[in-house]
């Protein structure tokens, strides 16, 4: 079903709206299944116009070679321009989303952080001389690379464009972002916002489409430098291929599995508080959702129950996503549904789970504010755990991503068994542990292999904290920090001679007609 007050958005071309010639793209409302807006999508000839048009602004100078502060003025002035938009930003990200309104009002005003952390970047890096042998003066650059594309997904799309654009555009690259076809409105609307703080035309760009059309014309194209993904193992692997061949750069954030593990020495309520967050947050619709719960047996009882106590109460307060007292959305899409409720059944059907609370579809409607579940993608928030021993370690949800609402329990005697559990999969993005006992938090998270690793929180998410995976089904590279900067450059080496002409005449003459002692390097 369509809405009446149906909006059409353009692509964003070198600073214009510009028609796409791809069939347009519906988007919906997951709460509602109701579309209530179509955006225009990129065409293979799309692509190439918008490619050329920001290989040419990046070689014309007007942003690649802008002095540094003026760049870092530029970013400013978008953090100032977003804060002021926040409220439609906010509303837009909700209504494609799905997510509440509540996460969207602390989660897009913290996007400002990224633009101001890149600007400071700029202002304050050294550029470093070498300790090169002799009469040389030589002193290192950091260039940007040229044109870039970006690949962002449906779950936070403003959070992971604002944190692969900030450190692009700092570099002095032109960006293409291609975002999710399933919630590419809001990152459009960065388009005019970055126009109005300065950034050129060309150098940022917003190409929305679908993966094998948009998303192929791009990532294949010999004029693009480095390509920077967030989405699934599998289709970060195809990307990579692709990429690799034209021997650009290539950074992605792939999948997520992270364990949780609570001992004994944790405060139980603390630890139920941070599971919840960690798994139900955006609908458990993050790469890093706490989705294996791994707990000592000796507070195992105690944890359960508080845990499926607190898990209830999010559920009786589920509701339209706009309503300031609704704690937790739908997910995302129909498919994306069928996939939650296909892993949970397996699970089930299989004999090796049994639920705790939760396991189905929300139908009927909310007691919160009497929205109709049935027409919306509603998952109830649930805890699986094993139907005896650990069986549950032999199902799919134990080891695939489900990005959806559904945690797995399962306990354990030793340090070292969680230790084992915690490392028991492929990806190894994220990870959580729960205890007060200092030593103990140390030596564990040492052990965990994951690119992140909280203590006592979770989901802690700061532009200076380099995000990336561990294990190569949790991606390469790493978003944020000065290490997301440096990715989006390379490193020019100039070297000055600065000897005498005499002196060069002596010791730089390879072919003289005598055979005295020459350099080399």
């Amino acid at each position: 079903m369509a809405s009446s007050d149906m909006e059409t958005y353009l692509m964003w071309v070198a600073g214009e709206e510009k028609p796409g010639e791809e069939e347009l793209i519906p988007v919906e409302d997951p709460a509602t299944g109701e579309i209530f807006a179509h955006c225009h999508a990129a065409s293979a000839s799309d692509v190439e116009r918008t490619i050329a048009l920001a290989q040419s602004a990046f070689e014309s100078g007007i942003w690649s070679r802008a002095p540094r502060h003026q760049r870092a003025d530029v970013l400013d002035k978008c953090a100032t321009l977003l804060t002021a938009a926040l409220p439609d930003l906010i509303a837009l990200e909700v209504r494609q989303t799905g997510r509440a309104i509540r996460e969207m009002k602390a989660q897009v005003p913290s996007l400002v952080r990224w633009f101001k952390y890149y600007a400071s970047l700029l202002r304050v890096e050294e550029q470093p001389v070498l300790p090169t042998a002799g009469k040389l003066h030589n002193f290192l650059q950091r260039v940007p690379l040229g044109v870039v594309v970006q690949i962002t997904p449906f779950n936070h799309p403003l959070l992971i464009a604002v944190k692969k654009l900030a450190p692009a555009l700092a570099a002095g690259n032109s960006v293409i972002v291609k975002p999710s076809e399933l919630t590419p409105l809001s990152t459009l609307l960065l388009g005019r916002l970055l126009k109005d703080a300065g950034v050129p035309d060309g150098v940022f760009n917003v190409l929305p489409g679908y993966g094998a059309t948009t998303g192929k014309a791009l990532v294949q194209h010999p004029l693009v430098r480095k390509v920077d993904v967030t989405g699934g193992t599998e289709a970060g692997k195809a990307i990579g291929g692709i990429v690799g061949g034209n021997l650009a750069r290539y950074t992605a954030e792939l999948g997520g599995k992270a364990p949780l593990i609570v001992f004994d020495a944790a405060d139980v309520q603390l630890a139920v508080n941070g599971i919840a967050f960690g798994s139900f947050i955006a609908s458990g619709q993050t790469c890093i959702a706490s989705t294996r719960i791994i707990v000592q047996n000796t507070i195992w009882t105690e944890l359960l129950a508080k845990l499926k106590e607190k898990t209830d109460s999010i559920a009786l307060r589920m509701g339209a996503p706009s309503n300031l007292e609704s704690m937790m959305g739908p997910l995302v899409s129909a498919k994306q549904l069928n996939r939650v409720e296909a892993l949970v059944t397996e699970a089930l059907n299989d004999g090796k789970a049994k639920v705790t609370t939760g396991g189905s579809r929300l139908h009927g409607f909310s007691p919160l504010d009497g929205t109709d579940f049935t027409k919306g993608y509603f998952y109830q928030p649930t805890i699986l755990t094993s139907k005896e021993n650990n069986s549950i370690l032999q199902t799919r949800i134990w080891r695939e991503e489900a990005f959806g609402p559904v945690i797995v329990v399962v306990g354990f005697d030793t340090e070292e068994e969680a230790v084992k559990l915690a490392n028991d999969s492929e990806f190894g993005l994220g990870a959580g542990i729960w205890t007060q006992d200092v030593a103990q938090a140390f030596r564990v998270s040492e052990r965990i292999n994951v690119g992140i690793t909280w203590v006592n929180t979770h989901h802690r998410n700061d532009p200076s904290s380099p995000w990336g995976g561990a294990k190569s089904s949790s991606g390469v590279g790493s978003e944020n920090g000065i290490d997301a900067y440096h990715a989006y450059t390379t490193i020019k080496s100039t070297i000055i001679n600065y000897a005498s002409v005499e002196e060069s005449l002596a010791a730089d003459d390879w072919f003289s007609s005598s055979a005295g002692t020459v350099r080399y390097g």
